[in-house]
């Protein structure tokens, strides 16, 4: 089969990036693997998923350019309208975020992962120009003006440009000979879902601690909230090893927290992901192009991997979008046009999680003492606030 993009990933970002290659004039082939029982099960499973995106503005430009965030079920959306960081210790610092002051609808937007994915599926069934294929990648292939994906029964896929958004093990990455620095954080996310007695309100809370990690409690649709706590390895075995009634009461124990008494939501589900930084080498190679994971993975503490990748997406888009039907899509100067311009920010989002991950993860008392003093004094600059929350929600003034 030949097409102008292939596209391996069949998750968020590899389902929209072909979405939106296609409404841009491309013929596209997905290259997705069988699905496992396990996802056949969740894909008609009414309980509340287990991963959670916090998605900015330009993430959700995106999806309603593709006609997708309105095939969402709004029912189960849930806009943040305020966010409130807390530090450590006992004099913990405090800073707060409002959508309000931001001049913005909402600082972001919380979305199940399969709320997500139905509409993405539902929006390439009805794709003209994006062919579906069912297979795994066996060898990539790149010559001057073509690239074959051969598959594991032995066809293959040619394009004039590969697109790797299969995620952070990258088979794209890997048979491109595109190096990583990796980096493991010697932390796991634990997330779980939980019904609280007081409304949320649309605030999300953050804490940072020095020696439990960073605990987020976002909220969902209705009184309910999702908990994504990146705890240390050990701290994350002993969570996992506790009933979900545990982890609910290690959580209405917070301080100053504010949704009363938590109670798992059934059917009672915890799970842990282990978390790393990982940079690509390059966003690109000849007729290759990485995004989202594949191309950049960064700690969860500000929610915006994801956002990231949507980034990605738009920036992609962009170099790639023209009245010229004629012209090449892998041509390496429209490639790294896209590098160039998803490169400042990936690496501004990096430093900023990275260095937050270090500060708040030192036990250093001094420290801990300035980081706190530092989170309440910017709680009073409004100026520097209000550019922090234009910056997260994707760059609105």
């Amino acid at each position: 089969m030949h097409t102008d993009i292939c596209v391996i990933g069949n998750g968020t970002i590899g389902k929209t990036t072909a979405l939106g290659l296609a409404q841009a004039g491309y013929r596209v082939s997905l290259l997705c693997p069988p699905p496992s029982p396990a996802a056949k099960a969740a894909a008609v499973s009414a309980a509340w998923d287990l991963r959670v995106y916090a998605l900015n503005d330009v993430a959700r430009d995106v999806l309603t350019s593709l006609k997708v965030w309105d095939a969402l079920d709004a029912d189960r959306v849930a806009p943040v309208d305020g966010m409130v960081v807390i530090g450590d210790g006992a004099h913990a610092g405090k800073i707060e975020f409002d959508a309000y002051g931001a001049h913005v609808a909402a600082l972001a937007w919380i979305v199940e992962h399969r709320n997500l994915d139905q509409a993405l599926d539902a929006a390439l069934r009805f794709s003209r120009d994006v062919t579906l294929v069912t297979g795994s990648a066996a060898a990539l292939h790149v010559e001057a003006n073509l690239a074959r994906v051969d598959l594991v029964d032995g066809s293959c896929l040619t394009a004039a440009l590969v697109i790797g958004a299969d995620g952070a093990h990258s088979w794209v990455r890997n048979h491109a000979d595109i190096g990583i620095d990796y980096r493991p954080y010697d932390q796991r996310a634990v997330v779980s879902n939980f019904e609280c007695s007081v409304a949320h309100q649309g605030v999300a809370y953050q804490w940072f601690t020095a020696t439990e990690g960073i605990i987020a409690l976002l909220p969902l649709a209705g009184q309910r909230v999702s908990l994504v706590w990146s705890a240390p390895d050990a701290l994350a075995a002993t969570l996992m090893s506790e009933s979900p009634s545990q982890l609910a009461a290690r959580l209405t124990a917070l301080p100053d927290q504010p949704f009363g008494q938590l109670q798992p939501m059934q059917p009672e589900r915890v799970q842990a992901i282990p978390l790393a930084l990982i940079r690509a080498h390059q966003f690109v190679a000849p007729r290759i192009a990485l995004l989202g994971d594949a191309a950049h993975a960064v700690h969860p503490l500000a929610g915006h991997g994801m956002n990231l990748g949507f980034g990605d997406v738009a920036a992609l888009l962009r170099a790639l979008s023209g009245d010229d039907a004629s012209r090449d899509c892998g041509d390496a100067r429209l490639l790294a046009a896209y590098a160039r311009s998803r490169k400042e920010e990936v690496l501004m989002m990096q430093v900023a999680t990275d260095g937050l991950q270090r500060l708040f993860s030192t036990q250093f008392e001094p420290l801990r003492i300035v980081r706190n003093l530092g989170l309440n004094l910017l709680n009073k600059l409004p100026v520097i606030k209000r550019r922090l929350m234009s910056h997260a929600a994707g760059g609105i003034k």
